[in-house]
């Protein structure tokens, strides 16, 4: 994964399931100057990747289907995915969450 060049505007892969968390998500990247791909799931994140080629993904972690954590091993399995940087995000409050 090559990080985006001086004329390129980065490119962000937003997943949650949430789509009140996906539009505000989108709203404040894309209001920094940020291209934003968002999709509502760990399975149609690992669809969009390849095409979407994100510089970085958000990944929240507590999602029906793929969780955030499956998503991110498959990802980091794939030789051409494994350098993207994942953050997760959660709306997990408890530390033994």
């Amino acid at each position: 994964m090559m990080s985006p060049q001086p004329s390129e505007t980065p490119r962000i892969l937003v997943v949650d399931d949430s789509c009140e968390n996906l539009r505000a998500l989108e709203a404040m990247l894309k209001a920094q100057g940020y291209e934003v791909s968002a999709q509502p799931s760990g399975e149609l994140a690992l669809e969009a990747v390849g095409r979407v080629q994100p510089h970085l993904i958000l990944l929240d972690i507590v999602m029906p289907g793929l969780d955030g954590y499956e998503v991110c091993t498959r990802l980091k399995a794939a030789p051409e995915f494994q350098d993207i940087p994942v953050l997760f995000l959660s709306g997990l409050t408890q530390a033994a969450d």
